[in-house]
């Protein structure tokens, strides 16, 4: 599952589903940064701790931040490597009893409960990939008084290859997609914001990102 934090998109004939991701994780130590998306800790800063999910945690930098907070987060990838490597990130961060980890291809199973807070950050990927009803998924799993958050690409960077075959929803088209019940929701967040990425080169440039966050009513 394509994820967070400056990464560098797979060609299409590339992309493997579990067997791409788990090679790919197994090339580096390290592919992300380890840090929190920015988006998700501006977004959940003034939150109370909770249950929180976290959709294609990758290498669990989202997840021990919000464990670092409080949270009892459940995180999950397709890749069983990355899990083995965010187990060891919490750990290493003393939060390994607020971090449980699940392997799931989403286009095919998905973690069971209800949680405060469900995270789905960058799920943008090749392939035959049902983003649309993975989010919707996303949203029946939010708790009452619980939060939605989505972050993505709202296009490809100035130095990236244009693929048209990758969906990249405008936030507006996003809170269609969720297809969410009239007045069981309240949209708190649905803009672009621009951040600073760094380049192939190591030079940092400029991308546009977008965000929705919608609160489920009590």
């Amino acid at each position: 599952m394509a994820h967070e934090h400056d990464h560098q998109s797979p060609e299409p004939a590339d992309f493997e589903g579990e067997e791409y991701w788990d090679t790919r994780y197994r090339e580096s130590e390290k592919i992300w940064s380890g840090d929190a998306n920015a988006a998700l800790a501006r977004e959940v800063a003034s939150l109370a701790p909770g249950r929180a999910l976290d959709l294609g945690c990758g290498e669990g930098g989202d997840a021990v931040w919000l464990a670092r907070k409080g949270w009892h987060v459940t995180g999950t990838d397709i890749s069983g490597v990355a899990l083995e490597k965010a187990a060891a990130h919490a750990a290493d961060a003393g939060v390994a009893d607020r971090t449980a980890w699940e392997r799931h291809d989403l286009a095919e199973s998905f973690p069971a409960g209800e949680y405060d807070l469900v995270s789905a950050c960058f799920l943008h990927t090749f392939g035959d990939f049902p983003r649309e009803r993975i989010l919707r998924r996303a949203a029946a799993a939010v708790a009452p008084g619980g939060i939605l958050l989505v972050v993505g690409h709202a296009g490809w960077a100035p130095w990236q290859q244009d693929r048209p075959e990758v969906a990249m929803p405008t936030p507006d088209e996003v809170l269609a997609q969720l297809e969410l019940e009239s007045g069981a929701w309240e949209v708190l967040l649905a803009e672009e914001h621009v951040r600073v990425q760094n380049q192939p080169d190591g030079r940092p440039g400029t991308r546009t990102d977008n965000a929705v966050k919608v609160r489920r009513l009590p």
